[in-house]
């Protein structure tokens, strides 16, 4: 008798927890955002020591000069170097730095830290602020956290009560209603050789739209389409994805069209840890945009908020200054070009579930307060030990006005070769007022794109 009231209790314990860790804040918590809380679910104000100063709205109009579909200029450049972190002296700073960058200060000598001061620049669109605290209260987990529902629109978890609910955050978060980008991809190799691959892809956020409900769009997050321009060998290959919102229930749908071949095919491992386009193995599928897809091979855990140095207003890497062979070298990116600041960041770990498959034992997320962009990841392989680092040097397209990455880097510290996507100092910048109709996403539409 008293192990069965045993049970009982631990079932029922286990269906509390459950239950907190999906049910959407309360009228007073939601309150709080746009208060001591931004908008997005931040803290507003500063740290104690002033390191981190108040978040007052962020970067919302263009400084002088920027001319408008034109690269953007630093509204920073004139902030000065407040320190260096380097391999020796890393240890003073370690309560501030993941495993993933004492990983890469301990392999690269080069490898340096320079810190800047804080500029909380995240802004976004006031219908963002307020969809955001509309659902607040309504927002929820569905189906074990492989889905959301009762949202649109804004960010669905401003106050996270789980590692589930911060990720989702992240892959819901605003980048724009559709977008076009034009960038180069360039796999390293261990002595700084690449090959540049050009690549024109296109998001059409359907999350995004405002005039429908979640319910309403037929489970689809999102409309991608990526073409490879050059080089020629690979050149005219496109792959065209209808994102899900829950990919166990209804596995995302891919498709790819080859132009040797001239057909149009199912891509059924467009998913998980499966090799990302043209990556030369440097980046699985759920790497791309830092992370992606369905969430449910891993067990998430909130670790709670915490200071730390991450890559941030990166505008020196996105300038049409740079050349290409100035960012990418033998080990890392030039360290000179890199700006790092001091941010509070969520950390979420995730771990592999005992019955799942993944390249990735482990990964810890660092997702910033300000955006619920993922700007670290730390990867362990299957040994405990850390394989891969990620880092998502981000820009405030203050035009948007919205925070997202300029350059994704994916460093493998086992082969000492790294993947650097995003390249686009050299290219058309960011179109974000494109316009387009669901039958451009059709596997129909693919040949068309191929052949352009």
């Amino acid at each position: 008798m008293r192990t069965t009231r045993k049970i009982l209790a631990s079932v029922v314990s286990l269906l509390m927890c459950v239950s907190t860790a999906q049910a959407a804040v309360s009228a007073a918590e939601a309150e709080r955002l746009g208060k001591d809380l931004t908008p997005m679910g931040a803290i507003k104000a500063g740290n104690a020591d002033g390191s981190i100063p108040e978040w007052k709205g962020g970067l919302t109009a263009p400084p002088s000069g920027y001319k408008p579909g034109g690269h953007h200029i630093d509204p920073y450049a004139g902030d000065a170097i407040k320190m260096t972190i380097t391999s020796s002296n890393m240890e003073q700073y370690k309560d501030k730095l993941s495993a993933g960058q004492m990983a890469m200060l301990k392999k690269y000598p080069s490898f340096k830290l320079n810190i800047y001061p804080t500029q909380r620049s995240a802004a976004y669109p006031e219908k963002i602020y307020a969809a955001t605290k509309q659902h607040a209260t309504t927002a929820k987990l569905v189906d074990g956290g492989n889905g959301i529902s009762d949202t649109i629109v804004g960010i669905p978890f401003p106050i996270p009560a789980s590692g589930l609910e911060a990720i989702w955050n992240h892959i819901v978060r605003y980048r724009g209603p559709a977008v076009q980008r034009w960038f180069n991809q360039a796999a390293v190799t261990a002595n700084g050789k690449y090959l540049l691959v050009k690549l024109d892809d296109e998001f059409d956020f359907q999350y995004a739209r405002e005039d429908v409900a979640l319910s309403d769009l037929n489970n689809i997050l999102l409309y991608f389409k990526q073409a490879i321009k050059a080089p020629a060998r690979l050149a005219g290959n496109v792959l065209l994805v209808h994102e899900t919102f829950n990919q166990v229930k209804e596995p995302r749908h891919a498709w790819t069209y080859n132009p040797g071949q001239r057909r149009v095919r199912r891509a059924p491992n467009v998913s998980y840890d499966n090799p990302g386009t043209a990556s030369d193995g440097l980046r699985t599928t759920d790497d791309f945009d830092m992370y992606n897809g369905a969430p449910n091979r891993y067990q998430w855990k909130l670790l709670g908020r915490k200071e730390m140095y991450v890559p941030y207003n990166s505008y020196k890497l996105h300038s049409d200054g740079v050349e290409y062979k100035d960012i990418l070298k033998s080990g890392h990116i030039n360290s000179e070009l890199a700006r790092y600041e001091l941010h509070r960041v969520w950390v979420v770990e995730a771990t592999l579930k005992g019955n799942a498959r993944h390249i990735y034992a482990k990964r810890v997320f660092y997702i910033d307060e300000d955006s619920w962009q993922v700007l670290m990841v730390d990867k362990y392989d299957n040994r405990g030990q850390i394989w891969r680092v990620s880092e998502g040097h981000v820009i405030n397209y203050y035009d948007q006005p919205l925070l997202w990455t300029t350059l994704e880097v994916h460093y493998d510290l086992q082969s000492g070769r790294y993947l650097a996507l995003g390249l686009d100092n050299k290219e058309k910048m960011y179109d974000f007022s494109i316009t387009r109709k669901k039958s451009d996403y059709t596997p129909s539409s693919l040949r068309r794109q191929g052949t352009r």
